[in-house]
């Protein structure tokens, strides 16, 4: 019996709900199991009960009283720092540099999903 190949993780978080679906299934489009969240906190759960995630794709805005995007990448990129990390806003790339960790991409929107396949392609590998 040959078994399947596992497809590579990604979490997405991002609030507005078509949104979300958009990337989702852009990300599914890819070769990617995908895990939703509408909030940052629901993506960390995410991360910490799915073993093997590589991918988290978030937005920058998420609802008022929660971690920000730019926090849950900073938060990811400590304590999962195999996990490439996506940041995609309708805001400016950010004049911070300590806003984004390390290799983080940042996409401003609308984004094209060529630019989404250009970064994840050697994940899939």
């Amino acid at each position: 019996m040959q078994h399947a190949e596992r497809l590579p993780r990604a979490v997405v978080a991002e609030d507005e709900p078509l949104l979300l679906l958009e990337a989702a299934d852009m990300l599914h489009d890819a070769g990617f199991e995908v895990f939703e969240a509408s909030t940052a906190n629901a993506a960390l759960r995410h991360l910490e009960e799915q073993g093997g995630v590589t991918l988290l794709f978030t937005d920058v805005r998420m609802p008022p009283g929660t971690m920000d995007g730019f926090a849950l990448a900073r938060a990811v990129a400590e304590r999962w720092p195999h996990v490439t990390i996506v940041i995609c806003s309708a805001i400016p790339r950010p004049d911070d540099p300590s806003d984004l960790p390390g290799d983080a991409h940042f996409l401003g929107k609308p984004f094209l999903s060529s630019q989404i396949r250009k970064i994840v392609s050697g994940l899939r590998a």
